[in-house]
């Protein structure tokens, strides 16, 4: 991510952890994460993966679109690229990001936030999805649907693969986006 991508995530995140009357260090900790790390991410210094940002989502109770709602270009790692479509704002709450993944690719998703589901649309290549227990394939054009607050994981074989992926949050709490982020977007 470039500087100015880096310093709205990082607004996003300390803005967020202020609302929650977290300090820097509980966050941390919570987080698995060093806190010289996360002061870095915050101050738009750090290249946090995306597993560091869903990370910190969970922490900080809240839909990971939250976080990167103005990240306009892709995020990506590994062979993975994730950008936030659309932020829906009702209850429950859900998020719809565009997701490529490259040849032979095998990401491994941390459970989300308790009760949040994913349903994946495969527009192109081949993929193997779902639940680390459950893992389907997907064939083009077809929807898929699992319980994302377990693990699970993306694979592809040797040929690149993209997709549509709703996330859907339970319904607890999610019904408006948070004062302080939209603070940050002004």
């Amino acid at each position: 991510m470039n500087k100015p991508l880096l310093g709205s995530l990082g607004r996003n995140i300390q803005a967020l952890r202020m609302a929650k009357g977290l300090s820097l260090s509980q966050l941390a900790l919570d987080a698995g994460l060093a806190k010289s790390n996360l002061s870095r991410i915050e101050q738009g210094e750090g290249n946090p993966t995306l597993e560091t940002i869903w990370r910190l989502a969970v922490q900080l109770d809240v839909p990971f679109g939250d976080l990167v709602v103005s990240v306009e270009s892709p995020l990506g790692e590994n062979g993975v690229q994730v950008r936030l479509i659309d932020q829906g704002e009702g209850n429950p709450r859900v998020d719809v990001y565009w997701m490529s993944c490259a040849p032979n690719t095998i990401k491994q998703s941390e459970p989300h936030i308790a009760g949040t589901t994913e349903t994946i649309t495969l527009i192109s290549g081949k993929l193997l999805a779902g639940e680390n227990n459950d893992l389907r394939h997907l064939d083009i054009g077809k929807a898929h649907t699992f319980a994302a607050d377990v693990p699970h994981s993306y694979q592809t074989d040797d040929s690149w693969a993209t997709l549509m992926m709703v996330i859907t949050y339970s319904k607890q709490g999610y019904a408006e986006r948070s004062d302080s982020i939209q603070e940050v977007q002004l």
